[in-house]
């Protein structure tokens, strides 16, 4: 997704316009998009990654929303466009990253947990070992793990005595992002409103999917006194629908919140994907493969998790089926920052390219465990099939195939639980500017792959949300109309190769479980 140019004509300014406010993992990214569905600007601005301990991930909350307070006023001024133009704000966030705070003071008790964190495993294992997981996952759709956001809470309530304190006298306001962020755009400590949308609730483990409302029994088993989980918990709204006005944050003050939505949910809205059985996989920090499932939550037999996709205000809400892959992109950070063998993200495709394959070597990026269909928090990192004859080359090859890996093991679950397969798969995501990438990803599923024209789609999901929600558009129809295909690849690997490709893959996974438990 590139920015308006400098030359925006005074024209557009008359347009209507909506403003997505992207709160990601590595980065918040405020887009502005007009009537037609063309970006006029966006405004991005990274946040520091906090590691205190193996397996722990943390943000500072207030820095991503004092980021988010800038960068608002910094995608308006390059659109050339007044508050008057925008007719809403819609919200989309990294799921599961959970934060804490005084609802006096408005100040954090503790840096929030992402979901990538891993420190509630102790936790997940001994509800595991008292036999709870089974009726969790009926009633939320989800397996017991660290990744979602209720042993978050837990684990901060249990070792922050703060937490416990404020939580006693009524003070203390737990959430995911969207809810940090809605609670301070709309006057935070000045009554601010507290609440979320229901594909963010469907995934804390606290939320039943039938009734769309936090369950009494499940706020009990992980710690929180259901008697305080009222007023500690945000309310849960359609994700399509007002949430609350905007007060005193310029240069937003006076619009309405008018759709907030997971970002995977809301990539899923960006690709248009409304009806059963459409399918989508998200390229970023993680990856994330979402299938439409309609109105009935279906439970997986093979892995996934069952969320909420969106719900529209007065409406039913529509479910899905997905697989998570922890570390996608951030592989490749991690051989810039951690490795230091490419300066730049974007010259990982170029280092990858240096080579004719990956002279047998297989990376499985299993750093805070394996996700779907695995869920093995056991797992840890490997590189395997090392020899002499491997290079840097071969290595960001191997990271880079290793997204298309796990992604193909996602999308075979999801065709285990649905019973076909799908025609073609919907990419997004910073990743799928890598031309490299989608072609192998092609090969190894055996399916075309279809980019749009706007790849950064959970920007886009959010930014439809609040405009279909404010009457900017008319209806999901109208919706659709807006997406457009970019790039298509097709499949051109022989099945023989892609066979021996994959057994060997499975092999590397194979011996990368077990590792935590081997010390």
């Amino acid at each position: 997704m590139q920015p308006a140019s400098s030359d925006v004509s005074t024209a557009m300014v008359s347009r209507r316009a909506v403003i997505s406010i992207d709160q990601g993992t590595t980065s918040t990214r405020v887009v502005v998009m007009a009537e037609d569905g063309s970006v006029l600007s966006s405004a991005q601005r990274e946040h520091r990654q906090y590691f205190p301990h193996p397996g722990w991930v943390e943000h500072d909350p207030v820095e991503i929303w004092e980021n988010t307070r800038e960068l608002t006023g910094l995608a308006l001024t390059r659109a050339r466009l007044r508050t008057s133009d925008v007719a809403a704000v819609g919200i989309t966030n990294q799921r599961e990253t959970t934060v804490l705070w005084d609802a006096v003071t408005g100040r954090p008790v503790h840096r929030a947990l992402v979901w990538q964190d891993t420190r509630a495993d102790v936790l997940m294992d001994r509800l595991k070992a008292d036999g709870h997981e089974d009726a969790v996952r009926a009633r939320t759709g989800l397996p017991l793990a660290s990744y979602f956001s209720a042993g978050k809470i837990s684990w901060i309530l249990e070792n922050v005595p703060e937490a416990r304190e404020l939580a006693r006298s009524g003070r203390l306001r737990a959430g995911t992002m969207d809810s940090w962020l809605l609670w301070n755009l709309t006057g935070g400590p000045d009554g601010g409103v507290h609440a979320t949308d229901v594909t963010n609730a469907s995934r804390t483990l606290l939320m039943d999917l039938e009734t769309l409302d936090w369950d009494d029994d499940l706020t009990g088993l992980f710690g929180i006194d259901p008697e305080l989980a009222a007023g500690m918990l945000p309310r849960i709204h359609p994700s399509v629908g007002e949430f609350g006005t905007i007060i005193g944050a310029e240069p937003l003050s006076g619009l309405s919140v008018c759709g907030i939505l997971g970002d995977q949910q809301a990539a899923t809205f960006g690709q248009s994907a409304f009806n059963r059985g459409d399918v989508k996989n998200t390229y970023g920090t993680g990856c994330f493969l979402l299938q439409n499932i309609g109105t009935t939550p279906e439970i997986s037999n093979h892995g996934l998790v069952t969320t909420v996709a969106y719900q529209l205000e007065d409406g039913p809400a529509y479910y899905a089926l997905e697989g998570s892959v922890a570390v996608a992109g951030s592989l490749v950070q991690w051989l810039r920052d951690n490795l230091g063998i490419i300066r730049s993200s974007a010259e990982v495709e170029t280092l990858a390219a240096s080579v004719q394959d990956n002279g047998g070597v297989f990376f499985v990026p299993a750093f805070s465990g394996l996700y779907a269909p695995y869920w093995r928090p056991d797992a840890r990192g490997l590189i395997a099939g090392l020899t002499g004859f491997a290079t840097a080359g071969h290595l960001a090859r191997a990271a880079l195939e290793a997204t298309a890996y796990q992604s193909r093991d996602v999308l075979e679950a999801v065709v285990a639980d649905a019973g076909h397969r799908p025609e073609e798969l919907r990419v997004d995501g910073g990743m799928t500017v890598n031309d490299h990438l989608m072609q192998f990803q092609a090969d190894i599923l055996g399916l075309p792959v279809v980019r749009p024209e706007l790849v950064e789609t959970t920007a886009v999901g959010a930014a439809h949300a609040a405009g279909l929600a404010s009457g900017l558009w008319r209806d999901l129809d109208e919706v659709a109309g807006l997406w457009r295909e970019d790039r298509r690849w097709e499949p051109a690997l022989s099945s023989a190769e892609r066979d021996r490709l994959l057994g060997q893959w499975d092999k590397a996974v194979e011996r990368s479980l077990g590792w935590a438990e081997q010390g």
